[in-house]
């Protein structure tokens, strides 16, 4: 489901618009200087709704960013951006076995993430990104999943962001419909594969505050409201 961009109604009955700041801290946008890289992954995002996963850790890792100013947002963004594209290269049959909570496939997961190495490294190349800059960011993404600890700061905030997105709404939204799970299951299993795998402070006071709306989200008291 889309998220709600226009108003139903205005109850106030007047117009607020103009008195809006233009610039807002916190409210963020995907960098002109990372539209391209998205327009050269996103042909390869269409499997198990990766395309709207990027985003959405794309959005996490800029705010992750800004608390850790000694990060680098050219190694980790456009690594957030490439990370998942290998999926497309798995089966499409296979690709939900990889992460199962029944009995995942390692391998599978090792496959994607060897034909991400391979997809970012020709998109990058492709626009011109430094090579020591390029390498970085695929050997990010070659143990982005497979490996749990992180290699640096850079790394630690790619599997972050790439791990909070499943405690947000789209996150939960979509868990439910991989697996056939109620809200409140879904909401368990992604609290499970996600609190004690954080690497920041700063992600595990946000996964707190994502696991917090979603706990919500499936109360029978909130459901009651309509």
């Amino acid at each position: 489901m889309l998220p709600k961009l226009q108003p139903t109604q205005n109850l106030y009955g007047q117009e607020v618009d103009s008195h809006i700041p233009d610039e807002v801290d916190g409210a963020l946008r995907l960098l002109p200087e990372h539209r391209e890289i998205w327009a050269r992954a996103k042909p390869y995002l269409g499997v198990r709704d990766n395309d709207s996963h990027t985003l959405y850790a794309y959005g996490i890792a800029r705010a992750l960013c800004e608390a850790h100013s000694e990060a680098d947002p050219e190694v980790v963004l456009p690594a957030i951006l490439l990370h998942d594209t290998g999926w497309s290269q798995v089966p499409a049959d296979l690709v939900l076995q990889a992460i199962s909570p029944s009995g995942g496939r390692p391998d599978l997961v090792a496959w994607h993430e060897r034909e991400g190495v391979r997809i970012a490294a020709e998109i990058l190349g492709e626009i011109g990104t430094a090579p020591e800059t390029r390498d970085e960011i695929t050997d990010i993404i070659s143990q982005h999943d497979s490996m749990k600890a992180a290699k640096s700061l850079n790394d630690a905030l790619v599997k972050d962001a790439d791990k909070l997105w499943r405690l947000s709404p789209h996150g939960i939204d979509t868990v439910m419909d991989w697996f056939g799970l109620t809200r409140e299951a879904a909401g368990r299993l992604c609290a499970w594969r996600v609190h004690d795998y954080l690497h920041t402070d700063v992600s595990r006071a946000m996964a707190r505050g994502f696991g917090a709306v979603a706990s919500v989200d499936a109360w029978s008291e909130r459901a009651e409201l309509g």
